[in-house]
């Protein structure tokens, strides 16, 4: 089992990922004959953040140099790097801003755990920094089976998403973009606590349960928020379409609250249908 993340190596791949992704013309640069390798060129992007080849050939290398905040921002600049690839960039290279999770298993409260039952026939879930499920509500179980009897490992939204059945087949043709979504907010959360062993025992587990995770993982997509319209498969009732609603719990900063509202289309009579047949299973 590896010791964890490698910041240095991880900083290397993203940023000639990042590189091999821009054209010339994107970057506002003339392009000169034939390229051997896509996109831009070690020099070119020194050049655009305004750093020597040398160093920036070191710093995409891996090797450990340290790097101002400025000079970093110029490299994210040249690179037109998303707010979410910048602060994955920072972290990587070791100039995160202190973080503030909490390393103690986060709980849920009786008043949210009240909170998610009263939102009736909306799914809900809570969910903490590494992305495990810690509450929700019965609307969620019929969707999604009884999470009650899932191990830890199972009630983990990555582990779910990439080895559940059920849950792919529940997402449909939505699955693949929420697994890429899924798998690039894991990749970012592992940078920013890859000295945290339970995030490199999570990968390792990962990768050897799922190639689709390891290939997603290698594309390097990194991406803080998991927001989008959902449209989810029933067997028997078809698709239900639902509006996602998300917000960080205020008396827990780790917990992230999300809510499938029902949209005006006949979705809110399917939940109540499902959620009549779930109790009348219990």
């Amino acid at each position: 089992m590896s010791n964890g993340l490698d910041r240095y190596a991880e900083l290397s791949r993203f940023l000639r990922t990042r590189r091999e992704r821009m054209t010339p013309r994107e970057a506002g640069l003339r392009e000169s004959g034939r390229r051997r390798t896509p996109g831009l060129r070690r020099g070119e992007v020194a050049l655009l953040a305004d750093v020597g080849l040398d160093w920036y050939t070191y710093l995409e290398q891996g090797r450990p140099i340290n790097v101002s905040a400025e000079v970093l921002d110029r490299i994210a600049e040249a690179l037109r790097l998303n707010e979410s690839e910048r602060r994955h960039l920072y972290y990587l290279a070791r100039k995160q801003l202190p973080l503030t999770e909490s390393k103690l298993p986060a709980e849920a409260t009786p008043a949210l755990q009240r909170f998610l039952d009263s939102q009736g026939l909306s799914p809900s879930n809570a969910m903490d920094a590494r992305m495990n499920i810690i509450a929700w509500n019965a609307a969620y179980c019929a969707l999604n089976g009884d999470l009650a009897a899932m191990s830890d490992r199972e009630r983990n939204l990555v582990w779910m998403t990439f080895t559940s059945p059920r849950f792919r087949y529940i997402k449909g043709d939505q699955w693949e973009p929420h697994a890429r979504r899924v798998a690039a907010n894991f990749h970012a959360g592992y940078a920013r606590h890859a000295d945290d062993p339970w995030w490199s025992e999570q990968y390792e587990a990962l990768c050897q349960a799922s190639s689709e995770f390891r290939e997603f993982w290698d594309s390097h997509e990194v991406v803080d928020a998991i927001d989008a319209p959902k449209t989810l498969r029933c067997p028997n009732l078809g698709n239900l379409n639902f509006d996602l609603v998300t917000f960080q719990y205020a008396a827990d900063s780790n917990l992230t609250v999300s809510i499938h509202v029902p949209r005006p289309d006949g979705t809110a009579d399917k939940m109540r249908q499902l959620l009549s047949e779930y109790h009348s299973l219990g």
